[in-house]
């Protein structure tokens, strides 16, 4: 059945797999805006309404296939999406990838396997045995850890580029945040830190997580990685800091509330 269009005009938030699609507006990546989607429905696609905090409305749908560039769209992967859109785009859209992920994932129920109903924008019901299914997010933490005057950059195995980041690592059933925190420093490291704060969370679209960031310092033990996890790590002061994660990282937010703290 075809689903109806909106009257007035909304952004288009299309996906395959983690590529956007944008309108080239000049120099500039746009969302696309309109009454009606920018392409062509999938026959068995599904529009989500997605409702931002602030208000706004939103649609999302996944593409069958991937849009070719040409000089009305581009197709960009969401993490670099960071760099051309606005925060409140660039926040729509993790969210609107994360609603189309699950989707993707919650067709069937996990109970009795019959096929799922979407009942609400973020809800689906089994229509046999009435399980309800809600977007699942994975909680991380990510700690800064402070000795003097450096802190504790660690090289993970699965970061894609040569750079450093800071400890970070899944929450596990049965764990308070701070609990996590102190067994992902003891397990990576051997490290044993004090004076644990909460510093900020942040959506991570990647696919559908939550990163909770914390600071603390070091309170003894010698540096030993978790080899399977790390292939390098050490403490580094301002002033020989290697490379390090970018702006739209939880990473990079703590580091740089660091350095400006060494200013003061």
């Amino acid at each position: 059945m075809k689903e109806k269009m909106e009257s007035r005009p909304l952004k288009w938030f299309a996906f395959y797999g983690n590529l956007l699609l944008l309108k080239q507006s000049g120099q500039a990546l746009q969302v696309p805006m309109g009454t009606e989607p920018p392409t062509t429905m999938p026959h068995a696609g599904h529009m989500h309404r997605v409702y931002m905090d602030s208000g706004e409305e939103v649609m999302a749908y996944a593409l069958e296939e991937e849009v070719k560039d040409s000089s009305t769209f581009v197709m960009k992967d969401l993490r670099s999406c960071y760099y051309v859109l606005s925060e409140a785009d660039y926040l729509a859209a993790g969210k609107a990838s994360q609603i189309l992920y699950w989707d993707s994932h919650s067709r069937f129920c996990p109970v009795c396997g019959t096929p799922t109903v979407h009942r609400e924008p973020i809800m689906k019901k089994c229509p046999h045995c009435g399980y309800e299914m809600f977007p699942a997010v994975s909680t991380a933490i990510i700690v800064l850890i402070r000795k003097g005057s450096q802190i504790l950059l660690v090289q993970s195995r699965n970061f894609k580029k040569d750079y450093y980041g800071l400890v970070a690592g899944f929450l596990e059933a049965g764990e308070s945040l701070e609990e996590c925190v102190q067994r992902e420093v003891r397990e990576e490291t051997g490290l044993r830190i004090k004076n644990l704060q909460y510093f900020d969370s942040q959506p991570w679209p990647y696919p559908s997580g939550l990163m909770a960031g914390f600071t603390a310092d070091y309170d003894g033990g010698e540096l030993t990685l978790q080899d399977e996890e790390l292939k390098a790590g050490g403490f580094f002061g301002a002033d020989n800091l290697p490379a390090i994660p970018g702006k739209m990282s939880m990473a990079r937010r703590l580091i740089d509330r660091w350095l400006e703290e060494l200013k003061q």
